[in-house]
């Protein structure tokens, strides 16, 4: 029988906090997630294009999950893409493999009709399409300046693909381009993520704790803050600190985390 770690066995988890398997309904609902939900919702309700930017770990993915999960799945397709520094031509195959249409096509126009035929047969059964592209700053210069063509349909008079651009703060450099303009200009709602305050931050520790099976603040409000301050409320890295100082803390059979050993958490992190 595979043991449980010793933090799990002395705080009472009955799963790993901290962890990035979460069921979205478990996803903690900071004001910016908010925020960037009502933006992808009103970018989906046009047809149009939406833009979430945010620094390494700011929870761009998550949020992407979470405002994707409340889409019924009756009526919503989104076609998830994770970028890559191809040319058009890998994110077409990308779009047609999320499309479910198999093709061995290199071919950028057979491409293009296979991916619009795909797409107005889920039109015409009334199920709207939407184009996630999650890692979108390592896209290309050509590929931002073609992308816009495959949200005109029928002279460009129906919405019929909605896109998500989400990617790093230089996303934002990219879309300034004049080859980009197109595309620029079909953006509607921006969203940026930024790191979360010391109060977001406690409410988020107590929110990860509760979910893994423990009703008490293990952090003092030093490790709090500690934790706040040194991930810069950036909450990949505040994940990471949280549960090394919580081993730290198991290691010296302390029950509550302390700034020291949020500290020393903080030295096996790069």
């Amino acid at each position: 029988m595979t043991r449980h770690p010793l933090y799990r066995n002395l705080f009472g988890f009955q799963r790993e906090p901290f962890s990035i398997e979460l069921k979205a309904e478990e996803i903690f609902t900071t004001p910016a997630l908010s925020h960037f939900t009502e933006r992808f919702e009103y970018c989906l309700r046009l047809g149009a294009i939406g833009l979430l930017t945010g620094e390494v770990g700011a929870g761009k993915s998550t949020a992407l999950r979470f405002a994707a999960s409340r889409l019924h799945p009756s009526q919503y397709y989104p076609l998830w893409i994770t970028a890559c520094a191809g040319s058009i031509l890998e994110t077409y195959r990308q779009l047609a493999a999320a499309l479910d249409v198999e093709t061995k096509s290199f071919s950028r126009a057979a491409l293009i009709r296979i991916i619009r035929h795909a797409i107005y047969e889920l039109v015409n059964k009334k199920i709207q399409p939407l184009l996630i592209i999650d890692e979108a700053s390592l896209l290309r210069l050509d590929v931002f300046a073609e992308l816009h063509t495959l949200c005109q349909f029928e002279a460009d008079s129906k919405p019929h693909l909605p896109v998500i651009l989400s990617g790093q703060n230089n996303l934002l450099d990219l879309l300034q381009y004049r080859s980009s303009l197109p595309l620029a200009s079909r953006i509607v709602a921006r969203s940026h993520l930024e790191g979360i305050d010391l109060e977001q931050m406690q409410l988020y520790l107590a929110h990860h704790l509760r979910i893994a099976g423990v009703k008490t603040q293990l952090f003092s409000e030093p490790a709090i803050t500690a934790i706040q301050q040194a991930s810069a409320g950036l909450l990949r890295k505040a994940n990471h600190l949280a549960r090394g100082a919580l081993i730290a803390a198991a290691n010296e059979k302390c029950q509550q985390v302390s700034a020291e050993h949020v500290r020393l958490a903080a030295t096996e992190l790069v």
